[in-house]
């Protein structure tokens, strides 16, 4: 079975789904589903590939769904990496390429304990599903969010969701995650007066008077962490200018800025406090913002009718691999803020996180091995216990 959950993983990485391509990804997954009897269907958006696939729609008592995303980050500079990053190349039990954690393997595992779990159990009570984008990495507009409207507008019930984001620290399932702090981006512009650095007197620089701002919002506490979420935390992504002379003083800069904020501060107190400061330093201003998702927390609200899907996860990673999880919801955004709309409950398990979005990304492959052990045992622990 390792050999299979490899070359499958090989066969993702090789294709070069740098967001939101999917280069051909989904039709090998689709290709094993289709063998196995699930059903699919094709929610294909502009550039972006998604799918739908149900296996056993007969029976409507409880429906797991595996979640997940083709599309991967850029490589960077591919002469930093030790083997081509679109080449899957496995060294000294290592397997390394682009998208290997994030999250192709996952996908594998995934599919191959799927397809274990309906050839040894065909008669089981449930539904299990897979939902598949090509935009997670990018703008996230025509992914999994347009997915899940179209499953809610069919009144689809979906009880579990099995995100394969690589969550784990050291060792696979050593950390889980139920929710994820919410992003908020923003773009402010400071207008000065541009003129030449030897007459500094007429002109205004913003480099400069935005210094004592900056420093102001660094020292803000934004808010505190509690027992769901860490911190919400502040960082200036970007500064720059249109002017490539060393001798001009720039009439205006761009400044980009994003907030992972909990559940203790909504983002429009954000915007409210950010704003004020601003006015205290800066008398000429632009700001602009974009709200990429709210903090959200999934939690087990009918415990009495439905099984606890953290507990059922924590109970078969301990089972597997001996280890007890922490539950640490940071981290960035994921596609679970916009699956969280269906009530389903919702638990991240990938693997580990250490070289995602890196040159040089790579898993051991026992690492996969593992994983899929795992999301096997979550899918008898589901449907059989």
């Amino acid at each position: 079975m390792l050999e299979k959950i490899i070359n499958l993983t090989k066969k993702l990485v090789e294709c070069h789904s740098i967001s939101p391509l999917d280069s051909g990804c989904q039709d090998i997954l689709i290709k094993i589903l289709k063998k196995i009897d699930f059903n699919i269907q094709l929610i294909n958006i502009k550039d972006t590939k998604n799918f739908w696939a149900v296996h056993n729609n007969k029976f409507i008592t409880n429906t797991l769904v595996f979640a997940g995303h083709t599309d991967v980050v850029p490589p960077g500079d591919i002469k930093k990496w030790k083997f081509n990053p679109f080449k899957a190349i496995l060294d000294n039990e290592i397997l390394y390429g682009r998208g290997v954690c994030d999250m192709k393997g996952s996908l594998a595992a995934m599919i191959f304990a799927a397809k274990k779990f309906i050839k040894k159990y065909h008669n089981y009570n449930g539904r299990i599903a897979f939902l598949i984008t090509s935009d997670e990495e990018g703008k996230a507009t025509n992914g999994t969010i347009k997915v899940i409207n179209n499953l809610l507008k069919k009144k689809e019930k979906l009880n579990f969701c099995i995100l394969g984001e690589p969550t784990s620290n050291k060792f696979v399932g050593d950390n889980i995650k139920n929710g994820r702090r919410g992003s908020l981006n923003i773009q402010l512009k400071i207008i000065g007066i541009q003129g030449h650095v030897a007459y500094h007197k007429l002109a205004i620089n913003p480099i400069h008077i935005v210094i004592p701002l900056l420093n102001k919002l660094l020292l803000i506490e934004w808010s505190k962490k509690n027992d769901l979420f860490p911190e919400t935390s502040m960082q200036i992504t970007k500064i720059s200018s249109e002017i490539k002379n060393n001798n001009i003083i720039p009439g205006n800069i761009i400044i980009n800025i994003n907030f992972r904020f909990n559940n203790e501060i909504y983002y429009k107190n954000i915007l409210k406090i950010l704003n004020n400061i601003i006015k205290k330093y800066i008398t000429n201003y632009k700001i602009t913002w974009q709200l990429s998702g709210l903090p959200f927390l999934s939690t087990n609200q009918n415990c009495i009718i439905e099984k606890n899907l953290v507990e059922i996860v924590k109970k078969s990673i301990y089972s597997i691999n001996n280890i007890y999880p922490t539950l640490i919801n940071d981290g960035g955004t994921s596609d679970g803020r916009f699956i969280i709309k269906t009530k389903a409950q919702i638990v991240e398990l990938g693997l580990i996180n250490s070289t995602i979005h890196k040159v040089n990304e790579c898993v051991k492959i026992n690492d996969l091995y593992i994983l899929y052990k795992i999301y096997y045992q979550i899918i008898k622990n589901i449907f059989l216990f």
